[in-house]
């Protein structure tokens, strides 16, 4: 059993081993503006390559905060996914930012919501930047 005086350590992690970590995972949260602020919401989402693909429903606010002015533009949000252990106070956190958008026609993100109903609008996260930490054990 760990102590009150052991302390975890805090490391950095790149690119390659933050993409590693969150192949496994399959529930991240989506961070986006939803016209009222700052917003955070869970997805089942999967990797493909360097992207993120999620699929959510079309009147959600989610899919809502991805229409723009612009055809075909891009919507910057942020993608987090972590694992934490409370007992041991180890874990991982990764984050993911870049541009998002809607996936064309009949191309559809392969997840398996855990949610009923239907996920019609399915997104595709371009990151641009990739950053994750690690608290281990001394």
């Amino acid at each position: 059993m760990r102590q009150p005086t052991d302390h975890s350590v805090l490391e950095e992690l790149d690119r390659a081993e933050c993409l590693r970590l969150i192949a496994g995972v399959s529930v991240g949260r989506v961070g986006f503006d939803d016209g009222q602020g700052p917003a955070v919401t869970p997805v089942n989402f999967a990797l493909d390559g360097e992207t993120v693909v999620f699929s959510t429903t079309l009147s959600g606010r989610l899919n809502r905060s991805l229409d723009t002015l612009f055809t075909d533009a891009d919507v910057r949000i942020a993608f987090e996914v972590d694992r934490i252990d409370e007992e041991t106070h180890t874990g991982w956190s990764v984050l993911l930012r870049g541009g998002a958008r809607r996936m064309p026609e009949g191309e559809r993100a392969p997840v398996e919501p855990w949610p009923d109903g239907d996920r019609e609008a399915h997104i595709r996260l371009t990151p641009t930047e990739v950053t994750g930490r690690r608290l281990r054990s001394p």
